[in-house]
């Protein structure tokens, strides 16, 4: 379906892991190894909160930034650019293969709503089948912003619907549960599939969740302090701070114990703290 990519810690340029890694996003974009489709060439977005300080509205909230194409990734070079000239404590990153709906700038991922980022790896199934009635779910006073065709954007304003600002895990659970209702309802065996990424500029929530309970794949890394026990002599470790955490698709190097797997059924969340795993929606 799709790859992703999600940093938090010290700011940093997202070139250090969109391009330079040894399988990079951008390397992911063409070649793929643990991806539903080897190649991801329909589309890409970066979105990235600013460094504190900037960007601030009245209320202290960071709001993101996104550049979203239809070129693919490896392709663009404003993507290279953009992503060496800035630096950003947290930054979202995605590359498409469409299932179904065309490919326009709208249906790039990842989406935004006022400081939320949101991004998904999968699809719903049978999305045609059921979309009105997600569609019609959503609150009257968000409908408008949908612009694309994407399930995913649905997806994300039903969150936003059932309360993501008040508590993430439950908005996007009760979002899963909601399209497992229709999609059972109209037949549909098997309605949710995928990862999916949301922050709101301070802490990232990485959830693993499909209804047959085989999820695309997702990693996170372990804390930097203990990878650099592990690997003493890597010099790319200094790129980062004792903070910083990804959580990407497929790992993005091949050191054992660097990228943990995120079990299916499950939230990672990541602040400033570290990272913690929470049972989710696996009753």
């Amino acid at each position: 379906m799709c790859r992703w990519l999600a940093y938090t810690g010290e700011p940093l340029q997202p070139a250090a892991l969109i391009l330079d890694a040894k399988h990079s996003v951008v390397a992911m974009s063409q070649n793929s190894p643990l991806g539903a489709e080897t190649v991801n060439g329909d589309g890409f977005g970066l979105g990235w909160y600013p460094v504190e300080g900037e960007g601030t509205d009245a209320a202290g909230s960071r709001h993101p930034f996104v550049f979203r194409s239809i070129e693919p990734a490896w392709n663009d070079a404003n993507l290279r650019e953009i992503s060496r000239a800035i630096l950003s404590p947290l930054f979202f990153t995605h590359v498409r293969a469409a299932a179904a709906p065309p490919i326009q700038q709208t249906n790039c991922h990842p989406f935004r709503h006022e400081e939320w980022l949101f991004m998904h790896n999968g699809a719903i199934s049978q999305f045609g089948l059921i979309k009105r009635e997600l569609a019609l779910a959503v609150d009257p006073s968000l409908y408008p912003e949908i612009q694309g065709t994407t399930d995913t954007e649905v997806l994300f304003h039903l969150a936003l619907t059932f309360g993501l600002a008040d508590d993430p895990v439950a908005a996007v659970g009760a979002a899963i549960r909601r399209v497992e209702e229709v999609g059972h309802a109209a037949g549909v065996q098997f309605p949710m599939q995928g990862t999916l990424a949301v922050s709101d500029g301070r802490t990232m929530w990485a959830f693993r969740y499909s209804s047959q309970g085989r999820s695309r794949t997702l990693f996170h890394s372990a804390d930097v302090p203990t990878i650099r026990s592990m690997y003493p002599d890597a010099e790319r470790l200094s790129l980062f701070g004792d903070h910083a955490q990804v959580v990407v698709s497929e790992p993005l190097n091949d050191l054992p114990g660097v990228f943990l797997e995120v079990p299916e059924s499950t939230v990672a969340v990541l602040d400033p703290d570290g990272y913690h795993h929470r049972p989710f929606l696996d009753a």
